[in-house]
């Protein structure tokens, strides 16, 4: 992980983008903490064209996106020319539509219609990345759900997303899964987990109990290209949660950075 590869999802600020002057503000804020990208998510109904020329003032790459499944299946075309506006590679879809959710059947049939929508999406230039939540984690027939979406899709055309705290909410191992989808992974999100009161919450990366070390390291070595930072819910100011967060991966990249230098020399 190098620090130009730090992104910061916009659904973390949702609350702060409901048009092009917010949008514009909210960026500035996030260029003067330190990011270089940003996965487009969560914002207001702003013209494709504004949110490009307005991360361009910032000198922010869109480096990926979450778009709903309805228009990944009824305005493909209109989606395939905005990601290649924005020079964007990563189209994502956020999550299962309530209806798949009924069991290997349903999951199966998610899997195969995403390869159909991703092979449109791989003639294009562009990937199809899901992400995911802690309910694809349930069991069906001896397998989560993740297991059967991953089998039953095309690795050609559907890649992954993972989001580390709701794969650990799901019970499952982030390292793992991350390993697990080896080669079908370039966009990450990462988010901790703390536990407050007995509940699991919403923290900035490092301020929880995950390994993200750990987490760091298994992305290093499956090629992942991009770290999304995201987190939901924020206690304090979502800025202040999204520096911390960024301060965290920055001393972690740094620190690497510093220990090849030190190797080659």
């Amino acid at each position: 992980m190098r620090r130009n590869q730090i992104a910061a999802q916009l659904y973390t600020l949702r609350d702060f983008a409901h048009t092009a002057e917010e949008l514009d503000a909210a960026l500035k804020k996030v260029r003067a903490i330190g990011y270089d990208a940003v996965q487009v998510s969560g914002i207001g109904p702003i013209p494709y064209a504004e949110v490009k020329e307005i991360c361009g003032a910032h000198q922010l790459k869109i480096c990926a996106t979450h778009i709903s499944f309805d228009r990944l299946v009824n305005e493909l075309d209109s989606v395939i020319e905005q990601h290649l506006a924005w020079n964007c590679r990563y189209v994502g879809l956020g999550g299962l539509p309530v209806e798949y959710r009924t069991g290997k059947a349903g999951y199966t049939a998610m899997g195969k219609l995403l390869t159909e929508i991703g092979s449109k999406l791989t003639e294009a230039g562009l990937q199809l990345i899901y992400h995911n939540h802690k309910f694809e984690f349930e069991k069906f027939e001896g397998k989560t759900g993740m297991d059967w979406l991953l089998e039953s899709s095309d690795p050609e055309h559907v890649g992954f997303e993972l989001d580390t705290y709701w794969v650990q909410a799901g019970g499952a191992d982030p390292v793992e899964w991350i390993r697990k989808v080896e080669g079908r992974m370039k966009v990450i999100h990462l988010k901790d987990m703390a536990i407050v009161n007995d509940n699991q919450v919403f923290s900035e990366i490092g301020a929880g109990n995950m390994n993200f070390p750990a987490i760091i390291e298994a992305c290093r070595d499956t090629g992942v290209q991009w770290y999304v930072v995201e987190q939901d819910e924020c206690a304090g100011d979502p800025f202040e949660s999204l520096a911390i967060s960024y301060r965290y991966l920055s001393k972690m990249a740094n620190d690497r950075e510093e220990s090849e230098a030190n190797v080659i020399h």
